[in-house]
């Protein structure tokens, strides 16, 4: 988010941290997931039944409170399902999980299209419940102040020993058209690598699918994808619209936290850490950084001047703009602001990864990413 000016009088901390956090999921508050589909013509019922499926097996998933589902009265072959869950990190494990891959699969047989929006409940009314159980209804405390920049990435693995060519392949290309449509624009394109692991990070403004629908229709683009193909460990076919909807639905790395100070320099350089973690502590991990970027943010000292993570499974990425470089200060460019969670990091990390010690320089080396390219569109003029 840009710097804030002209503020009338001294915010409180909590106050100073919601206007720079643009972007978490961690705050505990309910969540309201929406998706707008537009069923084939003729399909409405097989759709109905296929949801009803669905219904089933997830009204078993830890997290998940309810559904609705709706059919629009202009045009019955437009559909709304609506969910709500407890808190945000069930629903994005639930979702980006290869079980949740696999049991909407007979649904995309009779659907045309889909968006999927998600929400954080910041007001209600109508409910009348008292104790426990309307306690337990909680709330985003307040509105966060965003910077109107949608961020995403995604992150697969190639094969073994082809990893030159792979940067080679992703450094070499012409660069999409920026302006996508009169309200959506592609804002920067970074993309580094983890030994065999690719991880491309964009920063969008206006409608993210858009943008990705515009960046997958650029002839440059579709060779550069088209050439990575033979060194893919996961494959794919990108003339089989299924083929291509699983492989891009399981490298999807969503944007878990974000967070920018209130100060700018433009001497900061983009770098990216990889937080290979233990099973099933994904989620915790990225929390644990979440937090430590929030309190890193409000440390004018500190040289970590914005930080995006990213979370999928136990896959977890960390973006940074940082001045001086990841080395001048290891522990903030490790996200580690407090001494004490070294220990909890590395306990949080895959064995393979790092070992229970606290030497900074080493974890520094070990999550440290290769910079293959990093893009910036021209502002508007």
């Amino acid at each position: 988010m840009t710097a804030i000016s002209e503020r009338v009088s001294e915010p409180t901390e909590q106050q100073a941290a919601v206007k720079r956090v643009s972007q978490s999921v961690f705050d505990g508050s309910l969540l309201r997931v929406v998706l707008l589909v537009n069923v084939y013509d003729g399909a409405q019922q097989q759709f109905l039944e296929a949801y009803e499926e669905m219904c089933k097996q997830v009204a078993s998933v830890s997290g998940h409170v309810s559904d609705q589902l709706c059919q629009s009265i202009e045009n019955p072959s437009q559909w709304l399902i609506t969910s709500e869950w407890e808190s945000a990190p069930p629903f994005l494990a639930w979702v980006n999980s290869e079980e949740h891959v696999k049991m909407v699969q007979p649904m995309h047989s009779c659907i045309r299209d889909t968006r999927s929006l998600r929400f954080h409940i910041v007001r209600e009314t109508g409910h009348t419940e008292v104790g426990a159980a309307s306690a337990e209804r909680r709330l985003q405390d307040a509105p966060r102040i965003g910077d109107g920049v949608i961020r995403h990435a995604l992150t697969f693995t190639v094969k073994p020993g082809s990893e030159r060519k792979v940067a080679q392949i992703l450094a070499d290309y012409e660069p999409p058209e920026a302006n996508v449509d009169g309200t959506t624009r592609l804002c920067r394109t970074s993309l580094f690598m983890h030994g065999n692991r690719v991880v491309r990070a964009i920063e969008v403004r206006g409608d993210l699918l858009a943008a990705l629908r515009h960046v997958a229709q650029q002839p440059q683009i579709r060779k550069v994808e088209e050439d990575l193909n033979p060194y893919l460990e996961q494959d794919r076919d990108l003339n089989d619209p299924e083929s291509a909807r699983v492989f891009f639905t399981l490298a999807a790395l969503p944007a878990v936290h974000h967070v920018t100070a209130d100060q700018e320099s433009p001497e900061a350089e983009r770098h990216a850490l990889y937080y290979p973690a233990r099973q099933g502590m994904g989620m915790k991990l990225a929390e644990l950084l979440s937090h430590q970027d929030e309190r890193a943010a409000a440390d004018p000292h500190s040289p970590v001047l914005r930080s995006t993570v990213f979370e999928r499974d136990d896959v977890v990425v960390r973006l940074i703009d940082i001045r001086g470089g990841l080395d001048a200060d290891p522990a903030a460019a490790l996200g580690l602001v407090d001494a004490a969670k070294v220990s909890e990091l590395t306990g949080l990390l895959d064995a393979g990864a790092a070992e229970k010690d606290s030497d900074l320089a080493r974890l520094l080396t070990l999550a440290r990413m290769d910079l293959i390219t990093d893009r910036r569109s021209a502002p508007d003029a």
